[in-house]
């Protein structure tokens, strides 16, 4: 893990080196972090003009967490806006961003007893971050930054009261990643 971190670093201090003079009006990318959470997030971004862009995430999921499971899907649409001298998608950007989380929950309740609910989260948040095209169709995307979430939890079965810890899509936390597409 911590030889990735410093991989990544490297990569975001080398700053505009390998940014292409031509700008992409089209990336997709996948976050190569999600699968660490058991997760499958792509990403289309549309250039909208020189500053801004447009872009829509999603996300499935099948999360378990010690004695729980989280299945389902997720939506996280966001505008960027582009500080750096290169032409967007490339440069240096901010980006407000929502997210809408729809999932199945599975766990147990206080006496071990199965339970399912759903869960739903809606929050937002805005990252900053770093986007390369190499060669003029290799995207490298990296960000972070802070979010708020606020999840409902429902219970559908189980007879007594869950003890689903849902906490890490409740409250505020961090959304970070590092993206690997192609530009078009």
């Amino acid at each position: 893990m911590k030889k990735n971190l410093v991989v990544a670093l490297v990569v975001l201090l080398m700053g505009g080196v390998f940014t292409s003079a031509k700008a992409q009006e089209n990336v997709v990318k996948v976050n190569i972090f999600s699968p660490i959470f058991k997760t499958l997030n792509v990403s289309y971004e549309r250039k909208l003009n020189a500053n801004s862009s447009l872009q829509l995430g999603l996300l499935y999921t099948f999360y378990s967490p010690e004695d729980a499971s989280f299945t389902g899907i997720g939506v996280t649409p966001e505008y960027r806006f582009y500080l750096s001298e290169s032409e967007a998608p490339a440069g240096v950007y901010v980006a407000p961003f929502v997210r809408y989380l729809n999932f199945s929950a599975e766990g147990t309740d206080f006496n071990g007893d199965p339970t399912k609910g759903s869960l739903s989260i809606l929050g937002g948040g805005v990252t900053i971050g770093k986007q390369w095209i190499f060669k003029e169709k290799i995207s490298l995307d990296m960000f972070i930054g802070p979010q708020l979430l606020s999840a409902n939890y429902k219970q559908t079965s189980g007879s007594g009261q869950s003890d689903l810890d849902y906490g890490i899509f409740d409250g505020f936390g961090v959304r970070a990643g590092l993206t690997f597409g192609f530009a078009f």
